[in-house]
């Protein structure tokens, strides 16, 4: 660890990397995503073999398509909160996979606190899957 040109400054990280507080609020956000889809993807395991799940920070808003217009992307009012993007062929005619994409910092905005944030998780992906089968969301969540 480096100091500073007085000798002092941080000697060793605050927390041991073993420790919750260690982890950033994106790795906090991650494993909640895993842990919100590990029971879904327990029970449709075999119909989601295909679909990869990602995280992104903010969506990216394109001037030239209204936000009411996009398909496979779940709102909030105007501020997209996930997205389905289809299985096609990238720039380089490659194959692609179905990916969920979620907005980490819509949602965490939407949420007052972690038990909320988690529901919100859930309930989004939920609803994505539900698309991606084209299925209710009911049937989904086992209710």
């Amino acid at each position: 660890m480096r100091r500073d040109r007085h000798g002092r400054g941080l000697r060793g990280p605050l927390y041991p990397a073993t420790l919750p507080a260690a982890s950033s609020r994106a790795e906090k956000f991650d494993a909640l995503v895993l842990d919100a889809l590990e029971p879904i993807e327990a029970r449709w395991r075999h119909e989601l073999t295909k679909l990869d799940v990602a995280v992104d920070e903010v969506p990216e808003v394109r001037e030239d398509v209204p936000a009411s217009q996009a398909e496979g992307i779940l709102h909030d009012g105007s501020v997209p909160l996930s997205r389905l993007v289809p299985a096609g062929v990238d720039r380089a005619g490659l194959p692609t996979r179905a990916r969920i994409v979620l907005y980490r910092r819509p949602l965490e905005a939407r949420a007052k606190d972690p038990a909320e944030l988690a529901d919100l998780v859930h309930d989004v992906l939920v609803e994505q899957v539900a698309s991606y089968l084209g299925v209710e969301p009911d049937i989904i969540d086992g209710e």
